[in-house]
């Protein structure tokens, strides 16, 4: 690939809808990370359909990443190709406002569909993702913009979290919800926006002069270390994404406008933590730093488990925030690209499928142990001692 004249310009075009884009959707998808699993409760959802609920996205994720390859040789730059998979990802925001509609005992069937269906353009979406971030973006300002990504990432779902929770308190139920999945829809196709107005900084070298592919990537030593990392830091960290909510409810008999705040800690702590990521980068490598993350993550499991009252509980929100939502994010990604070669869309494939079982493994993993008849006491100390021996 070449150049293209005014790259500087493009390049910070580039930035500018990169950063954007995470704002809107960031704003998005607050309701669908924050609060469909309480709606989820709310509407009579078991255990293992709220363990469904966060682990059938990825599985679905990772079987229609397969087709990723396919579907990009289709078109002539990764925007191109991300256009309609991109459109009906973030339009899908819309399908839980549907649910108060159908008879109580659909509804939980209902919000599962909601979350699984719109995973299959989802998986093209992320995978054609990396390669748009990539190639609009210098490696050397890679970084800098990951970390910003985050920061803003965390702000907008702190305070859209604050807004929603007191949103969904003061306003009468159904309606309360079917608002904020609808406003959320419409965020997301701003995110949409700015993401296809990315223009790559280099020009397209014609097929018949690519590069051959660097060979399978589980051949390839520097993409197994990869997939260690990944895997574990996902597997573990995703164990309790599904118990917590449940944990704060049940247990501790938590609101929708504590779980806000909740929220607004664990994001404020991300969004200060992402500032120093690349100082952690430079003193760790991106590994060390996952490495140390995920140890924080064990704390925060560890603190929400013996937290005495909801207020305590905030101490394990912002060791969350702080070690998982940033920085481990940005040092499982730094990762990737530090040990994969660029522009090679099955190395993205490998990433994404390997992520993403990750993530469906997790939840199955605690929901299992949940509706095994263990304590959720007991489950939040297992998934603290599992993130430790990450």
């Amino acid at each position: 690939m070449t150049f293209q004249p005014n790259t500087a310009r493009l390049e910070q075009a580039n930035y500018r809808h990169l950063v954007l884009d995470v704002v809107w959707f960031g704003l998005g998808f607050v309701a669908i990370n924050r609060f469909l699993p309480i709606f989820a409760i709310h509407v009579g959802a078991t255990p293992t359909e709220l363990g469904l609920i966060t682990a059938l996205p990825p599985l679905v994720v990772l079987l229609a990443s397969f087709a990723g390859p396919a579907w990009r040789a289709r078109y002539s730059s990764d925007v191109r190709a991300h256009y309609w998979p991109g459109m009906l990802y973030k339009a899908s925001f819309l399908l839980p406002a549907f649910t108060p509609l159908l008879p109580l005992p659909w509804q939980p069937i209902w919000l599962i569909l909601s979350v699984t269906l719109p995973a299959a353009p989802q998986a093209l979406s992320m995978l054609l993702f990396f390669g748009i971030m990539r190639d609009s973006m210098s490696p050397s300002r890679l970084t800098h913009l990951l970390g910003q990504r985050s920061l803003w990432f965390c702000i907008v779902l702190a305070v859209g979290s604050l807004i929603c929770g007191v949103w969904l308190e003061r306003m009468p139920y159904p309606i309360n919800y079917q608002i904020m999945f609808a406003l959320s829809a419409i965020a997301s196709m701003m995110s949409f926006f700015h993401v296809n107005a990315i223009r790559p900084i280099r020009e397209a070298v014609p097929q018949h002069e690519q590069p051959k592919p660097h060979g399978r990537p589980w051949r390839s030593r520097g993409f197994r270390a990869v997939m260690l990392v990944t895997a574990g830091a996902h597997v573990t960290f995703t164990a309790l994404v599904a118990v917590i909510p449940l944990y704060m409810v049940q247990r501790m008999h938590a609101t929708e406008g504590f779980m806000a705040l909740f929220g607004l800690v664990e994001l404020g702590a991300g969004a200060l933590m992402s500032l120093a990521a690349p100082w952690l980068v430079r003193r760790f490598g991106n590994r060390g730093m996952v490495a140390l993350m995920m140890g924080g993550t064990a704390l925060s499991a560890l603190a929400l488990a013996l937290a005495p009252s909801l207020p305590f509980t905030l101490v394990g929100a912002a060791l969350s925030g702080a070690c998982w939502m940033s920085a481990a994010m940005i040092g499982v990604f730094g990762v990737f690209t530090e040990r994969t070669p660029a522009g090679d869309v099955a190395y993205s494939t490998a990433y994404s499928q390997v992520s993403n079982l990750a993530a469906f493994v997790g939840p199955i993993i605690g929901s299992a142990l949940v509706t095994g008849g263990l304590a959720l006491l007991e489950v939040m100390l297992i998934g603290a001692a599992q993130r430790a021996g990450a």
